[in-house]
Formats: structure tokens, C-alpha cells, sequence
């Protein structure tokens, strides 16, 4: 299965690299080091993780208060939206498929 990022989840992974590599340097990397452990998990169980929505699965990061949402379309695992876990959900939730 390949990892696709829609263009916010992108935008989104960008923006938490950046705020975290500004509080601390290297912190970024770690950041996106947890974002590859937790698409590995997804890899290897792509419906074990909760469902939200209909076709909108949810998985936590490690270590960073933050989750990941996806959907499982053929061979492709899409991730939707990287938020943070204190964010207001009706950020992420409104777009639930």
C-alpha cells in the first residue's frame, strides 16, 4: 500500500515540522520520525485503527499530541488531516467521509 498525502494533511505536516523545529532543533525531525512510525502502523494493519466516519479511520502519534486521519481506497492509504489533539475537533471532524 503506498502513503498519500492529500495537499492540507501536506500543508499540515509542514506546518508541525516547522512550529516544533522552532521550539527545539531537531524536534521537527523527531516529529516527522513519529509520522513515519505511525504510517508504518497504518501499513501494517490499515483497518485495525478506529473508525470515525464511515470510511475516516483515527490513529495517535506517538510521543506528539497529535492524530492522523485516513481512508483506505483500493491499494492507496490517503491521509486526510495531521491535527493536534487539543484543536477544536470541529476542525477536522466537518470533513468526514
Amino acid at each position: 500500500m503506498s502513503i498519500i498525502l492529500i495537499p492540507p494533511a501536506d500543508a499540515e505536516l509542514s506546518e508541525a515540522i516547522d512550529y516544533y523545529n522552532d521550539q527545539q532543533s531537531g524536534l521537527g525531525d523527531q516529529f516527522y520520525r513519529a509520522f513515519l512510525l505511525t504510517t508504518d502502523d497504518i501499513v501494517k494493519a490499515p483497518t485495525a485503527w478506529r473508525k470515525i466516519g464511515q470510511h475516516t479511520r483515527r490513529i495517535n502519534f506517538r510521543r506528539f499530541p497529535y492524530l492522523l486521519l485516513y481512508v483506505v481506497d483500493d491499494n492507496d492509504i490517503l491521509i486526510t488531516c495531521i491535527a493536534h489533539q487539543h484543536r477544536n475537533p470541529t476542525y477536522y471532524l466537518s470533513d468526514i467521509t
